[in-house]
């Protein structure tokens, strides 16, 4: 074994041409290796071997003995698999023998008996047929005992049953069934109606109605009689029994239907004893407003719209007190005081659909007719409460020609009122001028004029019935908006050469007031829901880009922004007109304060007082004047833009043009400081309550100009040491000293750079003999 390891290293060896295999060399190797002590444990592992051994024969000698019985049981299950299904093959040819003589035989009987079954059927057909005859001819019977015996509740009840087989037998083929049920029906629910229909005008007539006099005339308005109560027992019974025959009724009776073209709303038939109700107020509404009668005049709309309010009116509490009760008990779903406002609007709109065809080319008529029929709306459904699933005269007006038409006279007298309201003498003047905490945004009256004309379109039309119509209407505000935005741009460019005049102003307050009219309009729900449905539109036509789209689904504009744009920039560019025209005033008359010897100025300690220098009164004047000449005439979010670009202005003429371009002596430094803290910041402290924060360059400017002489020499040579170091710089961008330095004396928005220049400007510096 030693001689296979040597220094501890396999030997390696060919499995083939080695005596020993290589498996047991290595197993003896693992077992017993080069230890001597080992060799005891051979025995026991002799026997474990042997073990193994006889084991793994017994396995062996096992499923050698088991696969052959295997596959003999294998082969045994297929043989008897065969012959079972021989012999299924075999039986199952007999019984198909055996079933086709079968059929042979019997298809004489099959033949036989098709006919009898077809004879039994046809048999039980007729006796359905006559079964459905016999069914109606006993309710037929039962409503003929019934009248006989003057019940005429079961009566009614029995006719609605009849009614209701009438609706099942809809889907049958039977025609002539269907024509002898309808028939019957018809023949009965004519009986009953006319029977209950006069004794339940009776009633209505002992009650006075209808209620078409004044209120002492109404029922009982003074003193009730002694039979009142049977009476509305009566008016009970009989209107609960006329409710009954509501089925029988719709089958027979087709309501009128205006033409499709209106588009109205489905909506279910008058009840019967409704029906019954509203005929003599129908015919009294035919009789006036119908025909050559004088009240049926096309230019006075408000007569017949008013005398349906008044009726609606004068029978809503009789409609609540007495009738809904009695729809409550018979388990009715029906509204009685929205029934009969359903029924009388819709003689309007027929009223409407007959007269709106003549004088849809008469714009005054017809501008009137809009304008009553939008009134009564409104009184409806504010006052007497109609539902805006019902009809209504929104789908007549709203029908394609009556529509189109509309839309014409709303642009026509739009213009118009808008050319009236420019010329007018007040046009440019506020109505509110003489009221300070109403007249913020001193809009003028041509302004607030056609805003309120916007408004009065938008009530108008935001109850229509589809969305469509609606945004008709929006793309015709837009229309309005564009259209007086370019009259009032041709008003403001005949002022150019006044432009702090007050029109010119009046025009710049009426710009900023549309725009932030709108722009409140653009988050009123109506107009947000509009935005809904113009983006669903788009959407559907593809005729906005993905990036306009999102920005309408996600709010982020709205349907007026290509509005307010546009106003916006007018108004901008009105504005920045302004702010020139005063700033080029300002540099004219500051030519002379340019020109002050700021080198050669007495220092402050030899003035007793310090005063304003007199070549600054002429530009700080004329800045004054403007400033308050603006307040007055514009309103304050515009001032206040103004004055914050004036500024700015001002603050860039006296850096770059006063103090750049010249050198101060002490005296020279401290006057335009004085000038500036003292006198021109206070002009502007009257709209703010830091002014320096806008003249900011100005400000800095005089703080490092007057600086004493020691601080003005540290801080220069901070700066010196700042730029030889780099720091301060794009190379070093972190805190330097330079800008802690400055930050520290106030400064903040001058560079160092300018820094460096205003000292330079500076005479008083001690003399080091350099």
């Amino acid at each position: 074994m030693a001689g296979m390891k040597t220094g501890k290293q396999e030997v390696p060896r060919d499995p083939e041409s080695c005596d020993i295999p290589y498996y047991v060399s290595e197993f003896v190797e693992r077992e017993i290796g080069n230890d001597c002590d080992s060799l005891r444990k051979l025995g026991k592992l002799i026997e474990e071997l042997s073990e193994n051994k006889r084991q793994l024969e017994e396995q062996v000698l096992t499923v050698s003995s088991e696969v052959p019985k295997r596959i003999q049981n294998a082969l045994k299950n297929a043989e008897d698999s065969r012959k079972s299904l021989t012999q299924l093959l075999e039986e199952e040819t007999l019984l198909f023998d055996s079933i086709n003589s079968h059929l042979l035989a019997s298809q004489p009987w099959m033949e036989d008996l098709g006919i009898l079954i077809s004879q039994i059927e046809e048999v039980e057909r007729h006796l359905a047929y006559l079964k459905w005859i016999s069914q109606i001819e006993e309710l037929s019977d039962n409503i003929q005992q019934y009248l006989m015996t003057n019940n005429v509740p079961e009566a009614a009840t029995t006719l609605a049953s009849m009614a209701e087989l009438d609706i099942k037998l809809q889907e049958s083929s039977c025609s002539h069934l269907l024509t002898f049920v309808r028939s019957t029906v018809k023949f009965w629910h004519k009986i009953l109606k006319d029977k209950l229909s006069s004794d339940f005008e009776e009633i209505l007539t002992q009650l006075h109605w209808p209620f078409i006099g004044p209120p002492q005339s109404q029922p009982f308005g003074l003193a009730a009689p002694a039979n009142a109560a049977e009476i509305y027992s009566n008016l009970e019974t009989l209107f609960s029994q006329l409710l009954k025959l509501q089925t029988s009724d719709e089958l027979l009776t087709k309501p009128k239907q205006l033409p499709e073209k209106y588009s109205l709303p489905p909506s279910p038939s008058i009840i019967l004893p409704m029906q019954i109700m509203l005929s003599p107020l129908q015919k009294r509404f035919k009789y006036h407003f119908a025909g050559n009668r004088q009240t049926n005049v096309l230019s006075k709309p408000e007569w017949y719209l008013t005398q349906v309010l008044m009726w609606i009116g004068s029978h809503a509490q009789f409609l609540d007190d007495k009738i809904q009760p009695i729809l409550d008990k018979a388990g009715s779903s029906v509204n009685a005081r929205f029934e009969f406002s359903r029924a009388l609007v819709m003689l309007i709109l027929e009223k409407l659909a007959a007269d709106i065809p003549c004088l849809l080319y008469d714009d005054n008529l017809f501008c009137h007719l809009v304008d009553e029929v939008l009134l009564f709306e409104r009184e409806i459904y504010t006052v007497h409460g109609y539902l805006s699933s019902f009809p209504s005269c929104r789908h007549i007006l709203s029908e394609e020609s009556c529509f189109q038409r509309w839309l014409t006279v709303e642009k026509k007298f739009a213009l118009q009122k808008m050319d009236s309201m420019l010329s007018s003498e007040a046009a440019w003047v506020s109505q509110y001028k003489d009221i300070t905490d109403v007249d913020e945004m001193k809009v003028p009256d041509c302004a607030e004029t056609f805003m309120t004309l916007l408004l009065v379109i938008t009530d108008r039309y935001k109850n229509l019935p589809t969305a469509s119509r609606k945004l008709q209407f929006l793309e015709l505000q837009k229309e309005l908006v564009d259209d007086f935005r370019i009259r009032l741009t041709q008003v403001m460019k005949e002022e150019t050469r006044a432009p702090l005049g007050f029109r010119y102003c009046a025009i710049l307050n009426a710009v900023n007031y549309i725009a932030t009219v709108l722009a409140d309009w653009a988050d009123n729900v109506f107009f947000l829901q509009l935005q809904q449905a113009a983006l669903d539109v788009c959407a559907d036509s593809n005729s906005l880009s993905e990036l306009k789209l999102g920005q309408l689904a996600s709010m982020e504009s709205s349907v007026f922004d290509d509005m307010i744009n546009l106003l916006e920039r007018l108004k901008h560019d009105m504005l920045t007109r302004q702010v020139d025209h005063v700033f080029r005033e300002v540099k004219d008359t500051a030519k002379l304060y340019k020109k002050e010897r700021w080198l050669s100025l007495p220092s402050q300690s030899e003035q007793a007082v310090m005063s304003l220098s007199s070549t600054a009164c002429p530009f700080l004047l004329t800045l004054r004047d403007r400033l308050l000449q603006l307040e007055q005439r514009l309103c304050y979010s515009l001032f206040k833009i103004f004055w914050q670009m004036l500024a700015e202005k001002v603050d860039m003429l006296i850096y770059q043009e006063i103090i750049l371009a010249n050198h101060f002596n002490e005296g020279g430094a401290a006057q335009l400081q004085f000038d500036m803290t003292r006198n021109l910041f206070p002009l502007f402290s009257h709209y703010c309550k830091r002014p320096e924060n806008y003249l900011k360059h100005i400000k800095e400017a005089c703080i490092i100009l007057n600086l004493n002489v020691g601080s003005a020499l540290l801080l220069k040579d901070v700066l010196q040491s700042a730029f030889e170091n780099g720091t301060g710089t794009i190379l070093n961008p972190s805190q330097p000293p330079a800008t802690a330095a400055l930050n520290e004396l106030g400064v903040y928005k001058l560079a160092q750079q300018d820094v460096e220049i205003l000292l330079n400007l500076r005479t008083n510096w001690p003399n080091t003999g350099k």
